[in-house]
């Protein structure tokens, strides 16, 4: 019995070793890392780490084990979290959505500021325990209660589960503000990435309720904006660049949007859109409006005819909760003050450039950050240790000096 055992045990050393050294030579291969990065060797691990997760998650699935992204937020869900002394943290349910409640253990004699905090991720990565750092640091360092929202996620809840969970837990902390010791006059909705998104898409939605109290600001971290477009400089020359490479995003695309896999060649070739879509759209999306300075490189616009199944297909995609970008004037125009941050080296930096062309066009107030070494998911290094990168420090700096100038 135990020979067999033995050699179990050998093989499944043998097939991990495999699975570490196909992970690194794929990196090798296919990833890109900008000289301008300060710290290159940092990223390629990190790179290959996420990797690494996202195969073994991958190989699981087919085992019919669990899926991927259960396995990997399983697995970044491990790290032990830590304790802040100057921060209480309180979990929370909302109903049946788990929350984090940030407070600082300072006593105050005035109303703080409050953040509700969406996490990113795609829907795939991200929870609560990724995001504890950041939102630690930010409740201390701005004085503020920070509010972090565990919405449901893939693969069993896809559009629009996470933005209902999302609204609902904002509404809830909306009309529960006094007992927080929260200012009504200055409540902010921020988050990075798919959280940045649904940050303004709520925004959005809350213009016409005037039953609850006015958000003061959005505060966009790398925020993905749009869902409808892959044709944008910042898509052709960071498709390679870790931490959201265009296979990565085409993923939670298709899956978060229930889009079938297969029809990734044509949204990103754009027969995906009709010619009515870009008459009515081109004045926000077109390339016109992004500074020369981002079209660098072998930026290649293209033009291809309508495929009218693909279209039918992924039309979901236009749905304004899903593309914030895109929403009538007469909405975005009523947006409060927004805080953006783009990285330079991150594919979705195009769809913050839009966005904040689209508010200061509009008159809405914008603080804008671009990070010239920054790529897509930098700021949840913060707490990382070896991997930490300074840019994420210069992030969470600038949230905090605009929260205070509230």
């Amino acid at each position: 019995m135990a020979v067999p055992v033995l050699l179990l045990l050998q093989a499944a050393c043998v097939f991990s070793m495999g699975v570490g050294l196909w992970v690194v030579c794929k990196h090798f291969l296919t990833a890109e890392i900008p000289a301008a990065i300060g710290h290159p060797m940092k990223l390629r691990v990190l790179h290959c780490i996420f990797e690494l997760l996202v195969t073994w998650g991958m190989i699981f699935e087919k085992l019919r084990i669990c899926s991927m992204p259960r396995f990997v937020r399983f697995v970044h869900d491990l790290v032990p979290l830590k304790e802040d002394p100057d921060v209480m943290v309180t979990d929370l349910y909302y109903g049946t959505i788990p929350v984090k409640l940030y407070q600082p253990k300072v006593s105050s004699c005035t109303l703080r500021p409050g953040i509700v905090f969406y996490h990113g991720g795609g829907a795939v990565m991200g929870s609560l325990r990724t995001h504890y750092a950041i939102c630690c640091r930010l409740s201390k360092e701005s004085d503020s209660v920070v509010l972090a929202v565990g919405y449901r996620k893939l693969p069993h809840h896809k559009f629009p589960v996470a933005l209902r969970d999302c609204t609902a837990a904002t509404t809830h902390f909306l009309k529960s503000l006094n007992m927080y010791g929260v200012d009504p006059g200055r409540v902010v909705l921020c988050g990075d990435s798919v959280g940045g998104g649904m940050a303004t898409a709520i925004c959005q939605r809350f213009l016409g309720c005037p039953d609850l109290p006015k958000i003061r600001a959005q505060m966009l971290i790398y925020a993905s904006l749009q869902a409808v477009h892959f044709q944008f400089p910042s898509h052709q020359q960071n498709k390679n660049v870790p931490m959201a490479s265009q296979d990565f995003v085409l993923y939670c695309w298709s899956a978060f949007l229930d889009i079938n896999p297969s029809w990734k060649s044509t949204v990103l070739k754009g027969a995906h859109l009709p010619a009515e879509f870009w008459e009515k759209y081109r004045k926000w999306l077109g390339t016109e409006n992004i500074p020369e300075r981002f079209k660098k490189g072998t930026y290649q616009p293209t033009s291809v005819p309508l495929n009218e199944a693909a279209y039918l297909e992924t039309s979901l995609a236009l749905d304004f909760m899903n593309s914030p970008l895109i929403a009538e004037d007469e909405v975005v125009s009523q947006l409060p003050e927004t805080f953006i941050v783009s990285c330079e080296f991150d594919l979705l930096r195009d769809d913050s450039l839009l966005y904040k062309k689209r508010l200061e066009d509009l008159g809405v107030p914008v603080t804008w950050h671009h990070m010239e070494d920054g790529f897509h998911g930098v700021l949840s290094t913060l707490d990382m240790g070896c991997l930490h990168f300074p840019c994420s420090t210069r992030i969470l700096d600038a949230m905090v000096h605009f929260l205070k100038g509230l």
